[in-house]
Formats: C-alpha cells, sequence, structure tokens
C-alpha cells in the first residue's frame, strides 16, 4: 500500500493511509491475529456475522419495498450559523 505525501503534509497522508486500511480491512484483520482462535469460535463467529448480513439485507429490502420505515433522517441547516454580537 502507498500513499503520496504532498508539500510536507504527512498529517494528510496519515489520514489517507488510515482510510485506505480500513477499507481494506487491515485493522480487523490485525485485531483477528492478535490471538489463536479455535476453529469451532471461528465458525461460530462466522455464521453470526452471515446472519447479521442476511438480516441487515432483508431490512433493507423491506425498506425499499415500503413494508417498514426507512431511517430516519437528519434535518437539514440552512443559511449560515448566527453570531452573537
Amino acid at each position: 500500500m502507498q500513499v503520496l505525501v504532498r508539500d510536507n503534509n504527512v498529517d494528510q497522508a496519515l489520514r489517507v493511509l488510515k482510510k485506505k486500511m480500513q477499507r481494506e480491512g487491515m485493522f480487523r484483520e490485525m485485531k483477528a491475529r492478535r490471538s489463536y482462535e479455535k476453529p469451532s469460535e471461528k465458525r461460530s463467529r462466522e455464521k453470526q456475522e452471515a446472519v447479521r448480513r442476511s438480516r441487515k439485507a432483508a431490512r433493507k429490502h423491506a425498506q425499499r419495498e415500503g413494508l417498514l420505515p426507512g431511517p430516519k433522517r437528519k434535518p437539514r441547516v440552512t443559511g449560515r450559523p448566527q453570531t452573537r454580537a
């Protein structure tokens, strides 16, 4: 993985690197490799993750079909914030 440092801005390069590593799943893999995971624990964890993914997909599908209400939307702020003098 490679990140270019522009104008000696190391902080920005670090943010870009962390974002890339997050997208690739590097942090999750490093956390998993810290300690040994028994094969039975790995199977049960993967099964739980699959159930969570399928429930999320079913919930999204139901929302698209109109069977469930959609997620709550954040109110939009219009205009500039007023400052006190």
